[in-house]
Parts: structure tokens; sequence; C-alpha cells
């Protein structure tokens, strides 16, 4: 009942938190976000499970039961862990403590519903990396849309409410794509009676679907794979489905965005990864041509608009959608380095686009201005705070013993020597071209920023960054660095459970 402990309090503690006092809002909902990072920690020293969960893994902290019955389908739930989402899940619970953190100085207004927005999301999160039933998963899966909408919308910028419709919009039609394409899945494998995803993962693979509306069964496969596909890919996201991702950014208050760049985008990774690169084997050999073309576009192109850019955010933003196309390209590798780089790369962003973010915000609050164009200087201002921001910066880069340099030899590595993708060699140079080009905007950015004199255009004195922004910038850089120095810390667990996914291990 462990997951089910980490949900409720987080649950419990979003309730408290609405209906608390402002003035202890933020210090109530940080004590009580410690309790489910906390938990998280012990379950990750106390993992003890096998194996992939959708491929008859031994799954750690397990619990099923019977919810509803509809029609000859039964909705349990069903909740678990393996080495896939274990990582997330405590990547989720710190991220979020931190995310508090770092609201304590911009949020001033209604800030008890600020804070039991954020630890809602915690628990939705939380819902959608232990989930093992689709109903279930589906829900909390749309779940996490209302109070990331909420947060955009009403403590956002000044285009905040276009920000947040338009984030809305994009990911319900997508999710509505996604859902209607599961569904006709489960229709059409007839001896399934549940939507519970072994058992889901088992018929695909043992032979698949029967066939519906007129469709061969391979045919279905492949519709329903590239309604997933779609489905997910607003949500990563990719190139051409990003748009709404750096107008969510720039309006985001800096909580927000350190939570929907740290494990929001992760959410359609960890769904591609538990659907489609699991569920339909032989679908990705027959698309990984142009999978692994879209994942080199959004590499490349995702770094050419960030090298357009003179808002910070703006920058960090598009960012993430090039580091989401090294993940794709790990994915569409089908190799153990491949999809466990691309796993690792996952935990490695949350960390570090949480990083940046995070510092961000911490020179915005001082200098109410994110434009490169605006500053010069503020290295002498804001050593710390600067200096961990370089130091994220370097992590973007991929420098060695950071955790982003990890992630990146992994992908390569597993792409290049991919011998289900055609062309992996060719694929993967034009992907290493793309760190070039993140050197090339990170670099020109802190040149205009932190160094040479000290100028500001706004009317603010800027001083050292408060202690609790840099105890939180701090954690985060230590993280980035320990698994930059110790990947094994997560990847052998990683690696045990795609393992069954890409040498087709035992059901």
């Amino acid at each position: 009942m462990m997951i089910e402990a980490l949900i409720a309090v987080a649950l419990i503690g979003a309730l408290v938190t609405f209906v608390a006092p402002n003035r202890i809002a933020g210090k109530l909902a940080f004590a009580i976000s410690l309790v489910p990072a906390a938990l998280s920690l012990w379950l990750f020293g106390a993992f003890d499970g096998s194996g992939n969960a959708l491929r008859g893994g031994e799954l750690a902290f397990e619990s099923q039961a019977a919810w509803l019955e509809i029609g000859d389908y039964s909705i349990s739930w069903f909740v678990g862990l393996d080495g896939i989402s274990l990582p997330l899940v405590v990547l989720t619970t710190i991220l979020c403590t931190l995310a508090i953190v770092s609201s304590w100085t911009p949020i001033d207004e209604r800030e008890s519903q600020f804070y039991g927005l954020v630890l809602f999301i915690e628990a939705m999160l939380i819902g959608v990396f232990s989930a093992l039933d689709f109903f279930l998963w589906f829900v909390f899966w749309e779940a996490v849309l209302i109070p990331m909408y909420l947060l955009i919308g009403i403590w956002g910028g000044p285009r905040r409410k276009y920000a947040a419709i338009k984030f809305f919009v994009y990911t319900n039609v997508a999710s509505l794509v996604m859902f209607g394409s599961f569904v006709a899945l489960v229709f059409g494998l007839g001896d399934v009676t549940s939507f519970a995803l072994p058992e889901i993962a088992t018929a695909m693979l043992e032979g698949g679907p029967d066939g519906l509306f007129g469709l061969s069964g391979t045919t279905l496969a492949s519709v329903v794979f590239i309604g997933l596909f779609l489905g997910f890919a607003v949500k990563v996201p990719i190139v051409p489905f990003h748009t709404w991702l750096p107008d969510a950014h720039v309006e985001a208050p800096t909580p927000a965005s350190i939570l929907l760049a740290g494990v929001l985008l992760k959410m359609g990774t960890y769904a591609l990864l538990r659907f489609n690169f699991t569920m339909f084997p032989d679908q990705v050999e027959t698309y990984a041509v142009p999978i692994a073309a879209i994942a080199v576009i959004s590499v490349i192109y995702g770094a050419m608009l960030a090298l357009a850019q003179t808002d910070l955010k703006r920058i960090v933003a598009y960012s993430s959608v090039s580091s989401m196309g090294y993940v794709i390209l790990g994915l569409v590798a089908y190799t153990q380095f491949g999809v466990g780089g691309a796993t690792f790369q996952m935990i490695s962003h949350g960390l570090i686009s949480g990083l940046m973010f995070m510092a961000v915000g911490v020179i915005y609050n001082a200098t109410h201005t994110r434009m490169v164009t605006d500053m010069s200087g503020l290295a002498d201002r804001m050593p710390i705070a600067v200096g961990v921001l370089i130091a994220g910066a370097f992590g973007y880069m991929g420098l060695p013993l950071m955790s982003g340099f990890a992630a990146e030899y992994f992908i390569f590595f597993g792409s290049f020597g991919s011998e289900l993708l055609s062309y992996s060699a060719a694929f993967t140079s034009l992907a290493m071209f793309g760190i070039v080009i993140v050197a090339g905007y990170l670099l020109f950015a802190l040149q205009r920023t932190v160094f040479g004199p000290y100028r500001l255009e706004t009317d603010y004195e800027v001083g050292r960054a408060p202690a609790h922004d840099v105890a939180s910038l701090i954690v985060l850089l230590g993280l980035v660095i320990l698994l930059g120095v110790a990947p094994d810390l997560i990847f052998d667990m990683i690696t045990d459970a795609i393992d069954p996914i890409v040498q087709g291990g035992d059901l």
C-alpha cells in the first residue's frame, strides 16, 4: 500500500493546504511535500522488483482491487512499480518539493490555492507513473491537465489566458486521439477482458488484434500505433506539435515551469515507452525511419529556434524540445543502451531543466526581466545563482561527469549500433550536431547576461539570491552531478526493466 500512501499524502495535503491561511500555506505545503519525497526515497532503497511491468516482470509495491465492470470488461485499481517508473516517481516528489520552495518569493497572492494545486499535481503524477490499468492511468493522465491549466491561467504572465487555453486544447485533443485509439485496440483484442496493461501487452505480443471496423488486425495495429504516437507526441512535445510549449513556459510562473519541463513532458515519453515501444514491436520496426527523422528534426529545429530567442525562458523551453528529440531517437533505436539511455535522459532532463528554470526564475525575481538584451554582468551581484545557472548550462551541453553527458552517451552509443534502425549512423551523427548548436546558444546567452560590466535596464537593485532559492539550486545541481558521476544508481534498474522489451523477453 506504499503507492497509495504516496498518493493519499499528496491529495490530503492538497486539501489541507487549500483551506490553510495564506501566510502559512507555503511552509505547510513544503512540510507536507517532504513526506512523499521521503517515502519515494525509501521505495527506491527498498525496491526489489525485476523485469518489466508489462512483460511479466515482478512488480514492486504492487496492489490490485476490482473497481468497475463495463460490459465484458473489468476495470481495477492496479498499481505497481518497475525500474522504469520508480525513478520517475522519485523525480516527481523531489521536483515538487523544490518547486514549492522556489514559490516562496514570487507567489504573493492566493497562496493557499497555488500550493494546493502543486500538491494535487504531485498526486496525479505519481498515479500516472504507477497505474497499470488503462482507465485508472487515463484518469490520472487527464487530471494533471486541470491544475496546470489553473497555475498558468491564474498566476501566469500578461498572456496567461491565451497560453493556458492553448496548452489545454492541444493536450486535451491529443488525449482524445490517444484514448480512442487505445479503446479501439482493446475492442479488437477478442480475448481481452480487462483494461489491465500487462494483459493487453500480452495479447498484443502473442498475436495482436483480430481486426475491427473492417480493418485487418495488422492494419488496426498500425492505425492504433500512429494514433497513440500522435497523442503522446503532443505531450512530449516533438516537432511539429511543439508550439504550445514556449507560450506555456513564458507565461507560467517559475514553479509551474519547473514541473512542466521537469515532469509533465516526461508523461509523453513515458507513455511512448510503455505503450508504443512495448506493445507494438512490429510497428516500431515498420515506422522506425520516419520516427527517427522526426526525432532528429526535433533536435536540430528545437536548437535552432532556441538560438534565435532573447528571452531566457524561451531559450530553455526550446531546449526542452531539442532534448526530447534525443529521447525519441534512443527509443526508436530499440537497443539496451538506446532505450535505457532515453529513460535515463528523462530523469536527467527533468533535473537539468528544473535547475535551469529555477535559476532563470531567481534571476527574474531580482531583475524583473528575462531578456538577454536587458542585462549583463550579473555574476558580480549574484555569484552563487549565476554559478549554478552556468553549471546547469554545461549539463545541457553534455559536460562530462554530469547527468546530461551520461544520458547522451548512452543514447548515441545505442542508436549508432542499432540493427533495427536503417541509416542509424547518419541519424546519430545528425543528432550529435545538435550539441554544437546547444553550446552556441547557451554560451551566447550566458556571455550576454552574466559576464562583462554590470548593466540592468530595469530600475531594481540586484543582490544575492535568497538562501532558500540557493539551497534548492544546489540540491538540483548536486543530483545532476551525482547521476553524472554514478549513473548506475538508476541505470542498472532501468536496463533490467527495458531488457525484456528490446530482447523480446518472456511473457
